[in-house]
């Protein structure tokens, strides 16, 4: 996760573009399961037993109101920042509350994985979801899958149980707690005699997405004058690359205080900036190089300008002679006429503009072949294509001649004041320490709410002893929010000041924190792929209901809630008589 030191700890952001994902073949070898592990970040997805194929964001670009086929899924949105306001997810923190879009998500993973069967997902889907799922989101995801895709059977888990289940599958543990950190929230999962504890599972509302959105707002106070230059997507690769858990956080505030430290330990990030912009210093004799080259191309510029000019006053000239012949010719009806189309009332006026233009002629004949050294430019409009290379020519650059050229004394070269490359940098100092530290102080961001460390001690008081000592004996971490480096030292100093003297404990991390979930929920479909158990299948859909849940080693708690049936819609209302007298009753209640 920690990015390479390079000479200076000066790091260049990647700026990664996104690649779309290929089409896969279509598997044939008889039935086989799809795994989704559905997170608000990423959504995995693939064949059991092959492989997560696809790993892409789980956001839609598509403008308000526009149709589902103008839309960009995942990859192939190529880059994130240019599209942030057009992006959409399905998620609300980390539970997947709009349909649509979660429907384009999961077409974009059935087309990409090959699925050929027409009208419908002919195999068996392993869905992840969070811990203590409300109701009423498994009947959205299990109405999306059996009435839009009318797969054959579902089965749903939680991603933090199916990390546990891969990292352990060779030990067989039946008891553990579990820390899932993801992007929007932090799980602790107490797992007993190998199921879940649902009822003392506990969680914090920070993940990756508090601690991106906090670095970006440190960033941009701390940098005011490259805000457009600071982006999330450039946040979250600091996150992810840069920053780390320490083991006492006071303690290394205070390290950062001493200068060589800083020193040190600082990470230099350069944003990318043009060297066109440095108004470097230019010899002076390119200078006046230069300077006469512009001087050339402007009178070449007036030159022709002139030419034309003579041309136009030259044919304007014929034509009113041509008028004023006719009135020596006696033709006064024509006369009168062409006096009207050129805008002129008598034949005074005339005599007047064809005198005025005889001696424009004649100025011009006689300008035209001394143009260089006889009179002063002009200063026309330049034309398309020449504005670059005339930026700086003024009226007063005709005066400028090669014999000032020569008796001009040369101006000494102007030495750059400052390094522009260092003034596009951002120094990454006690942010490094202080953005993962909002895991164990929520406080630091505004959140009222308890940190990982006593979120974790309030869960074991809840237990007794005996219990309290079976769980610590393997703290399991995982998700990509765990990931930052020092996170498992840090866990072992807090456990070892929440622990009674002398008690043991084990901390460990998944082996991939990013796809153990993916791979525990493969093992767990090729193992119970021909069993019925955790499986739910359309007949017990239609009987049970969407909200309806199998149980299983890596699966929530299932809990009945019997609703009253909706009224028809082809029944009467009430009058309002009748419903003054009904007597008034809790919501989801039917009155005896």
């Amino acid at each position: 996760m920690a990015a390479p030191r390079p000479a200076g700890n000066v790091f260049r952001f990647r700026d990664a573009r996104a690649v779309p994902d290929p089409v896969y073949e279509p598997v044939l070898d008889g039935p086989a399961a799809l795994v989704l592990d559905n997170g608000s970040f990423q959504l995995r997805a693939g064949w059991a037993g092959v492989g997560p194929q696809m790993q892409f964001r789980s956001v839609v670009a598509r403008s308000r109101g526009g149709p589902r086929s103008v839309c960009s899924v995942g990859n192939d949105i190529p880059s994130l920042e240019p599209l942030r306001w057009l992006l959409r997810t399905p998620f609300d923190r980390n539970l997947p509350v709009n349909l649509e879009l979660q429907e384009l998500l999961c077409d974009h993973v059935f087309q990409k994985l090959g699925v050929k069967s027409q009208g419908c997902v002919d195999h068996p889907i392993v869905f992840t979801e969070a811990p203590c799922t409300p109701l009423h989101v498994r009947q959205m995801v299990s109405e999306l899958l059996f009435e839009c895709y009318h797969v054959p059977k579902v089965s749903f888990g939680i991603d933090g149980l199916y990390s546990f289940y891969h990292n352990n599958k060779n030990k067989s543990p039946s008891s553990g707690l579990i820390v899932s950190s993801g992007y929007h929230s932090t799980h602790l999962l107490p797992f007993l005699n190998g199921r879940l504890d649902a009822k003392n599972c506990k969680r914090i509302n920070v993940g990756g997405y508090q601690a991106v959105t906090y670095l970006h707002r440190l960033m941009q106070l701390k940098y005011p004058g490259h805000l457009s230059a600071i982006t999330l997507s450039r946040m979250e690769e600091i996150l992810h690359e840069h920053c780390y858990v320490p083991d006492d956080y006071i303690e290394e505030l205070k390290k950062w205080r001493c200068p060589d430290y800083y020193e040190k330990n600082v990470h230099k990030m350069q944003l990318p900036f043009s060297s066109k912009l440095l108004g470097s210093a230019v010899p002076s004799e390119e200078k006046q190089e230069r300077r006469q080259q512009q001087l050339k191309r402007l009178q070449e510029i007036n030159a022709r300008r002139r030419e034309e000019k003579l041309q136009q006053d030259q044919e304007r000239l014929e034509r009113l002679l041509y008028v004023q012949e006719l009135l020596e010719d006696g033709h006064v009806d024509q006369f009168h006429k062409a006096l009207v189309e050129l805008n002129m009332d008598s034949a005074e006026e005339l005599q007047s503009y064809i005198y005025k233009l005889n001696v424009a002629v004649e100025q011009g004949r006689q300008r035209v072949p001394g143009e260089s050294t006889d009179s002063k430019p002009q200063t026309p409009e330049p034309l398309a294509g020449e504005q670059e290379d005339m930026e700086g020519v003024t009226e007063s650059d005709s005066l400028y001649t090669e014999e000032q050229a020569e008796t001009e004394k040369p101006t000494p070269s102007v030495q750059a004041m400052f390094n522009i490359a260092e003034y596009h940098q951002m120094y990454l100092g006690t942010e490094r320490i202080r953005v993962p530290e909002v895991l164990f102080q929520p406080s630091l961001i505004g959140e009222d709410q308890a940190g990982l460390a006593e979120t974790m001690q309030y869960m074991l008081d809840r237990y007794p002893q005996e219990v309290q000592q079976q769980l610590v004996q393997n703290v399991f971490l995982t998700g990509g929010n765990v990931m930052y480096p020092g996170m498992q030292a840090r866990m072992e100093k807090e456990m070892l000041m929440m622990r009674p003297f002398a008690s043991t404990f084990h901390v460990s991390m998944a082996a991939n924190p990013l796809l153990d979930a993916w791979h525990g929920a493969s093992d767990w479909a090729l193992q119970n792929f021909e069993s019925d158990e955790g499986w739910i299948s359309r007949k017990e859909y239609e009987e049970m209901g969407g909200e309806y849940l199998k149980e299983h080693s890596a699966s929530n708690c299932y809990t009945a809630i019997h609703l009253p049936k909706p009224a028809p819609r082809t029944a009467v209302a009430p009058s309002s008589q009748e419903t003054e007298n009904t007597p008034q009753t809790s919501s989801g209640t039917v009155p005896a």
